[in-house]
């Protein structure tokens, strides 16, 4: 989907013709959202700018992601997609930024950008320069981002109550066993989640803070000091972001390990129940399988209380390792 976005109304719109050698008047912004090929080619024509491909915007390298040409200063980032989901990716955005003009490419429906179409751009009181949108684009990416780890640090808050939560506000104290490993199990996926979507976050923050001194630097000939000030603000931004993303990250750490531990110890109680269960069922065996010998000369076999001696001496067997892993306190 193409949409040109002019300089005076600040509002988007479809070209009505793609087959058309140029833009109409004043355009300002041109948001290219999966685009088509015959959308491409418009651009292309109708600019003279090449509009980077997937493929392009994929690209790692730092000379690839930051580099000018022409004139024009091209510019990729990996940004968080599908966020509030169970499943969020990485999507790559392009900006090709030259004085006349900004030119966005993205595969992917963002808020930030629907964010800023649909109510930033209104608050604008003066003509929309490509500065202007740029700085504004980067604002409410930052913004996004900063919405994102405030609902992640909600969620570690959340769940670091539920792991830490003591045994006695349980209506009848200590949980069946099983309830306790599957809230264990859904706890670890929360906070891999939490992880996961951080370290997509933390690859769009330094993304942005390369952006913004970049373009702060090869644009400082034709910006105004107030998109100046506004990338600075943003650079701020993403620098106390990309702290926070660290502390974040620490957290969800911690919140790993605990939980881990948590789970070692139930499993560990488990293989202490089997082991006591083990211990104390071998010495009523070991009794009841000698008196169970059909030998001729057994003194045992004629005593008239032989029976009750023979039980008696297999409770007792089971009986005294209990006492003994009381006294030791393994109970």
């Amino acid at each position: 989907m193409l949409m040109l976005y002019d300089s005076r109304t600040a509002r988007g719109t479809r070209p009505a013709n793609l087959a058309s050698a140029s833009l109409p008047a004043n355009v300002a912004w041109i948001d290219l959202l999966r685009p088509e090929p015959d959308e491409v080619a418009f651009v292309k024509r109708t600019t003279g700018l090449d509009v980077p491909t997937i493929a392009d915007l994929s690209e790692i390298e730092s000379s690839s992601r930051l580099h000018s040409e022409d004139g024009a200063i091209y510019l990729s980032a990996p940004l968080v997609y599908n966020a509030d989901s169970n499943l969020p990716v990485s999507t790559p955005v392009g900006f090709v930024l030259t004085r006349e003009r900004l030119i966005t490419v993205r595969f992917e429906t963002l808020p930030s950008f629907s964010n800023f179409a649909g109510k930033d751009l209104a608050a604008e009181t003066d003509p929309l320069s490509s500065g202007a949108v740029f700085a504004g684009l980067m604002d409410a990416i930052a913004d996004r981002l900063a919405d994102i780890l405030e609902n992640i640090a909600g969620e570690l808050d959340t769940l670091s109550h539920r792991l830490f939560r003591s045994p006695a506000t349980e209506p009848n104290g200590r949980r069946p066993p099983a309830r306790e490993s599957a809230d264990l199990r859904f706890i670890l996926r929360r906070i891999g989640h939490s992880g996961d979507l951080a370290s997509k976050i933390r690859d769009s923050l330094h993304g942005i803070g390369r952006i913004a001194p970049y373009v702060a630097v090869h644009a400082a000939d034709w910006f105004p000091p107030d998109i100046k000030s506004r990338l600075d603000t943003v650079r701020l931004d993403v620098t106390s972001l990309s702290d926070y993303d660290m502390h974040i990250v620490t957290k969800v750490q911690l919140l790993l390990d605990a939980t881990l531990g948590l789970i070692n110890i139930e499993q560990n109680n488990i293989i202490k129940v089997l082991t006591i269960v083990s211990v104390v069922g071998i010495p009523p065996t070991l009794v009841a399988s000698m008196y169970g010998m059909n030998f001729k000369n057994m003194p045992e076999l004629d005593w008239s209380w032989g029976y009750p001696y023979g039980l008696t001496v297999i409770v007792l067997s089971a009986i005294l390792p209990l006492v003994w892993f009381k006294i030791r306190g393994w109970l």
